[in-house]
């Protein structure tokens, strides 16, 4: 948790609250429905909780934004940004429903109002929203195949509405046919070796009427 406050000193004390909760609700849920692997329920707020909050250091989304994360998994890093972003709403999505029963947990017990979960497929969802996040569930081009057309229209953050897809090691040739691609290093803004690989890669998406 101290991890956490080194980079975000300003927290309220709702959110300290809830960041501190989230150990205890994970190593609980964890052991009924494995998530999270044993090495990284150990290291929780480093591997999971901070570097979720990576995109954060690269956008800090307007109040009212709308966020979809695909593939969320456990909830990351859906869950870690809502807490940052009360007065965002995230959507998670994710195909395999026993994850999403964790995350459904995690957040009645953090007492999150701002998100939803989805059981679907992204292909499946017909809403549209300001930033599409995740971490590395695909190379670039599937991903941005599975979420075409779900980019809202209306910019109102300091980053184009589009892609925030947290991703590690040399992206160069993943990215060559995205030149409108931005590639923000964590390590810029985190001082630990875990992520001295580890990037937040922004790719502005045009809306598709």
């Amino acid at each position: 948790m101290e991890l956490i406050l080194k980079y975000f000193p300003n927290l309220t004390e709702d959110q300290i609250s809830k960041f501190k909760k989230l150990e205890s609700l994970y190593q609980d849920w964890n052991l009924k429905i494995n998530v999270v692997s044993r090495k990284d329920i150990d290291e929780l707020y480093l591997r999971h909780v901070l570097h979720s909050l990576g995109i954060a250091k690269v956008m800090p989304f307007k109040d009212g934004a709308k966020i979809l994360d695909v593939g969320t998994g456990g909830g990351f890093p859906g869950i870690p940004l809502a807490i940052m972003f009360p007065k965002c709403s995230f959507h998670l999505v994710d195909s395999i429903a026993k994850k999403l029963k964790v995350v459904d947990e995690v957040v009645e017990g953090l007492g999150l109002t701002n998100v939803k979960t989805i059981h679907s497929r992204v292909e499946d969802i017909k809403d549209t929203y300001d930033f599409i996040v995740s971490r590395a569930v695909a190379a670039m081009p599937t991903f941005v195949y599975w979420t075409k057309g779900k980019i809202a229209k209306t910019q109102n953050n300091q980053l184009k509405n589009g892609i925030l897809y947290l991703k590690g090691g040399d992206l160069t040739e993943e990215l060559q046919d995205y030149k409108t691609a931005t590639v923000y290093d964590l390590k810029d803004h985190f001082s630990e070796e875990f992520f001295e690989t580890k990037k937040v890669v922004h790719l502005p998406i045009k809306y598709k009427g």
